[in-house]
């Protein structure tokens, strides 16, 4: 299934053994941005997709590429982990600097992962499904799938610098330039929805809002910082993206409504209120007693 990816995973092999490389790459595999988040998070919207054809297509096609990723990271990481040394006797032997390398490894690699990839971050952290979100609506899961191909470039491309070894950076700059691809990708997504005329923006575009609610408070941008710099921005003033307003500036705002004051709390609970009076309380202890 991910034969071009398996050829290009093999012929990235690393110069040697570094274990706290191996685990700074864990970010990219497990992390809250990583091609694990990806995979699963394509192919829940993928699944969940209600529209048959292109849009199903597109989720489950690159899903299933991102589950190729997760294969080629775990893969380099392993590698990364061959032969490194499991003691600091033995990392230091012979090169102090060595030594120090050997600090920066998670034990966790060779005491729960015999040496392997897990689906942890770079500190450790197990992955977790709470990264994936697969709402059901294309136009908010595209939007965010461009957030997160934004944020495992950014991701990579730090990795990226952080190694000498140019078998680990012809895997990067692989996944790089996917990344490039998937960033376009979801924005041309997001633009073909809107010549579908299936979804616009703000989302959910369908919600029928309310036209009091929409004149006074739709488009209009509440400044309260002291320098009025936030004036000159594109959000102040002018069409608003979604073509629907146009944007109002607000230098000082008011306030809707008078400020809130609770009512004093139920007295079973004990919460420091200082407006109960101590007959009430009187009442509790009376109850309890």
């Amino acid at each position: 299934m991910f034969s071009h990816i398996k050829n290009l995973q093999f012929e990235a092999k690393p110069d040697g053994p570094d274990a706290a490389f191996a685990r700074r790459l864990q970010e990219v595999l497990g992390g809250k941005w990583g091609e694990m988040t990806v995979a699963n998070q394509y192919l829940y919207q993928g699944w969940n997709c209600r529209l048959p054809g292109k849009y199903k297509d597109l989720l489950l096609d690159v899903g299933t590429e991102e589950m190729g990723h997760v294969e080629m990271i775990a893969t380099m990481i392993t590698r990364l982990l061959e032969h490194a040394p499991l003691s600091l006797a033995e990392a230091a032997e012979g090169n102090p600097m060595v030594g120090a390398i050997y600090g920066g490894s998670n034990p966790a690699h060779f005491i729960h992962g015999g040496g392997g990839a897990m689906p942890v971050d770079s500190v450790g952290v197990p992955w977790n499904g709470n990264y994936v979100t697969a709402s059901g609506n294309l136009m908010a899961d595209f939007q965010l799938n461009v957030t997160a191909e934004a944020q495992g470039r950014l991701q990579v491309s730090r990795l990226f610098n952080m190694t000498d070894d140019p078998g680990v950076k012809q895997m990067l700059r692989f996944l790089l330039a996917r990344d490039t691809m998937h960033q376009n990708m979801w924005m041309a997504a997001i633009e073909q929805l809107k010549e579908d005329g299936l979804e616009g923006m703000p989302v959910p575009d369908a919600f029928p809002d309310s036209p009091d609610f929409t004149e006074e408070f739709s488009y209009t941008y509440l400044d309260f910082s002291p320098d009025g710099d936030a004036g000159q921005g594109r959000w102040a003033s002018g069409p608003a993206p979604d073509g629907k307003g146009e944007f109002r500036y607000d230098h000082s705002p008011r306030a809707h409504a008078p400020e809130p004051v609770l009512p004093p709390g139920d007295p079973r609970l004990y919460g420091t209120d200082p407006g109960m009076v101590q007959g009430v309380m009187n009442k509790v202890k009376s109850k309890v007693t």
